[in-house]
C-alpha cells in the first residue's frame, strides 16, 4: 500500500495516539445501516447496502484470508473490480434466471456497488472507527455514453400495438406505457399512483415526496389522451377491487416493479426490438429526448422530470446521429440563410 508521505506520517501519528477497534465485516454493515437508518435512508436503500456488501464479502472469503475491515486495501478493491468486470457470472443466484448469461457485469452495476462501499467507509472514517479509508483512492469506472437507450419513433409505434387492450392486463399495461411516455415518470412513481394523486380538471399528477427519488414533491402535467385512459382504468378497477391504487395485478394486488419491467420487455420482444435493455427507464429517456426535440426548454424539462442537477438530465437526452442531422438541417445558418429557395 503506497501513501503520500504527509498522509502516511499523519496516519502513523493517529495510530499511536488512538487504538482502533477490530471491526468484522458483519459489524461494519450493521454499524453503517444503523447510522443510515437514523439519517432517514429508505428501507430499500438499506436493503441494497446489505446486498451489495454481501456480494463483496462472499468474494473476499473465497479469495483472501481476511477477517476485519482494517485489513482491506485499495488493491483488494481493485482486484474485486477486475473480477466483476471480467469473471463474475451475470445474474448468479437469481431466483428466476437459471441459464448461463455470460461473464462480466455492466460498468453501471459495478459503479453502483462501488458507491455503496465508498459511502460505508466514508462513514466509518467520519466516526473514527478506522485509521485509513481503503476506498478513498479507488475511482469509479469511466462509462461511455449510450446513444441507443431510447426508442425510435417506429419502435414506439410498434410497442403500442402489442398490448391486448380487450383484456384487463393488456389495457392496464397500455395505460402505464402511455403515462411513461407522456409524463416521463419513474417506475416506482408510476406504480405508486393513487386516485387522489390525479387532478382531472387541471390534468396534473401530484407525486408525493415519499415516492420521489430526491424526496421532493412535484407535479407533472399530462395530456388529455392520458386522462381518458386513466378514467377508463379506474372504472375497471372500481368494478372489481376496493383499493385506491391505480396500477394493480389481475388479482387486485399492487403491481411490482420487477413484474412490470418484465411486461415491458415482453412487448418489446413481440415488437421485434433487439439490442436494447427494455425497462421503464428507457421510456423516461425517450420522453426526455422527444420533449427536447419538440422544443421543450431545459429548465421546464428538469422541473417536470424531477432532476436536482441539470447535468444528470443531460444524460437522458443524448441524441443519435439521425437526430443530430435533422436538428442541424433545421437550424443551420447555411440552410436557413444561404440555401433558401426563392
Amino acid at each position: 500500500m503506497v501513501l503520500k508521505k504527509r498522509k502516511r506520517i499523519a496516519i502513523g501519528k493517529m495510530t499511536m495516539e488512538k487504538e482502533y477497534p477490530k471491526i468484522t465485516f458483519e459489524q461494519a454493515i450493521d454499524l453503517v445501516v444503523s447510522a443510515k437508518s437514523a439519517e432517514g435512508l429508505r428501507p430499500r436503500t438499506l436493503k441494497d447496502y446489505r446486498k451489495d456488501w454481501g456480494y463483496f464479502v462472499k468474494w473476499l472469503e473465497q479469495t483472501y484470508e481476511i477477517e476485519t475491515v482494517d485489513e482491506l486495501t485499495p488493491q483488494i478493491f481493485r482486484d474485486y473490480i477486475n473480477y466483476l468486470k471480467y469473471d463474475a457470472k451475470k445474474y448468479e443466484g437469481h431466483k428466476f434466471i437459471k441459464e448461463e448469461q455470460g461473464l462480466g457485469l455492466a460498468d453501471t452495476t459495478i459503479n453502483i456497488r462501488l458507491r455503496v462501499y465508498k459511502a460505508m467507509f466514508n462513514h466509518l472514517e467520519r466516526e473514527g472507527l478506522i485509521a485509513f479509508n481503503p476506498m478513498e483512492s479507488v475511482r469509479l469506472i469511466k462509462q461511455d455514453i449510450d446513444l441507443t437507450n431510447c426508442f425510435t419513433d417506429e419502435e414506439v409505434k410498434e410497442l403500442f400495438k402489442q398490448p391486448e387492450k380487450r383484456d384487463y392486463v393488456g389495457f392496464r399495461d397500455y395505460v402505464a406505457m402511455t403515462l411513461l411516455l407522456d409524463c416521463g415518470l419513474r417506475a416506482n412513481e408510476l406504480l405508486s399512483l393513487r386516485v387522489a394523486d390525479i387532478d382531472f380538471q387541471t390534468r396534473f399528477i401530484t407525486l408525493k415526496a415519499e415516492v420521489n427519488k430526491n424526496r421532493k414533491p412535484r407535479i407533472v402535467p399530462m395530456s388529455g389522451h392520458s386522462v381518458k385512459l386513466l378514467i377508463q382504468l379506474m372504472g375497471e378497477n372500481k368494478k372489481h377491487f376496493t383499493t385506491d391504487r391505480i396500477f394493480l395485478s389481475q388479482w387486485g394486488e399492487p403491481l411490482g416493479q420487477n413484474h412490470f419491467n418484465k411486461r415491458l420487455k415482453f412487448y418489446a420482444e413481440k415488437a421485434g426490438i433487439k439490442g436494447k435493455k427494455v425497462t421503464a427507464h428507457v421510456y423516461r429517456h425517450t420522453w426526455a429526448k422527444n420533449m427536447t426535440l419538440n422544443g421543450c426548454d431545459s429548465f421546464t424539462l428538469q422541473k417536470m422530470g424531477g432532476w436536482n442537477d441539470i447535468r444528470t438530465m443531460r444524460r437522458y437526452i443524448q441524441m443519435d446521429t439521425e437526430d443530430l442531422r435533422k436538428t442541424h438541417d433545421s437550424f443551420s445558418p447555411v440552410m436557413n440563410l444561404l440555401n433558401k429557395k426563392k
